[in-house]
């Protein structure tokens, strides 16, 4: 269940900011995607404090997967923690669209296609892995700020706006809107995420290793 409502709370945030950023920025695409960057960084840290404790907050199929590779979430739980977040981000997108009087679902025509914005979700997913990693192992305490931190500046560095969640990239298919992607570009952000959380999950298992005691 917090799974579910973390990740539904998450695409009410992305959508719904990017509606009324979008409304409200008369025609400017950069005021309008900042309005949505810092509504979603802290809409994210929020909810990751929030349900954290509970859950994880990982509101993220990859981050799910990559902690069952780990040990870290048994492999029983991982097809419930991916079905529900997949059937939350649907539920966050329909909320969204009914509060600034959308159709319910409507598939996007926002083109997000090509190498460079495949690319560019692997580098997204691999950063934000990254982060999660590192910090949970370290510096827990600080996770949830990292991770919003992070988000917040791929949302700039990349050229896909750092989607960097399959659960999120199949939501955002079906809203017709600012934060929107197109059906037929859903599989190469997919499958890039994918590979992207693969190298962070095998790299920074090599990084974070504990170092062998010198032989006598």
């Amino acid at each position: 269940m917090a799974e579910a409502l973390g990740t539904a709370f998450l695409l009410a945030v992305v959508v719904g900011s990017g509606i009324m950023g979008e409304r409200l920025a008369s025609g400017s695409v950069g005021l309008a995607l900042l309005a949505n960057t810092l509504a979603t960084g802290a809409g994210l840290l929020a909810l990751i404090l929030t349900f954290g404790p509970v859950s994880g907050a990982h509101f993220n199929p990859v981050v799910s997967l990559v902690a069952a590779w780990q040990g870290q979430l048994r492999g029983a739980e991982l097809p419930g923690y991916v079905l529900v977040q997949v059937l939350g981000a649907l539920t966050g997108v329909a909320a969204a669209h009914l509060m600034f009087g959308e159709p319910l679902f409507s598939a996007s025509l926002h083109a997000r296609s090509g190498l460079a914005q495949c690319w560019s979700e692997g580098v997204a997913t691999f950063g934000l892995m990254g982060v999660i990693l590192s910090c949970s192992r370290h510096r827990p305490g600080i996770t949830p700020f990292a991770v919003a931190a992070y988000i917040t500046a791929a949302y700039w560095f990349t050229s896909s706006t750092s989607f960097a969640n399959p659960a999120v990239t199949l939501a955002r298919a079906l809203s017709d809107t600012f934060a929107g992607i197109r059906p037929q570009d859903v599989p190469g952000f997919i499958l890039s995420q994918l590979l992207g959380a693969a190298a962070a999950a095998g790299l920074f298992r090599w990084l974070l290793s504990e170092p062998q005691p010198p032989r006598s």
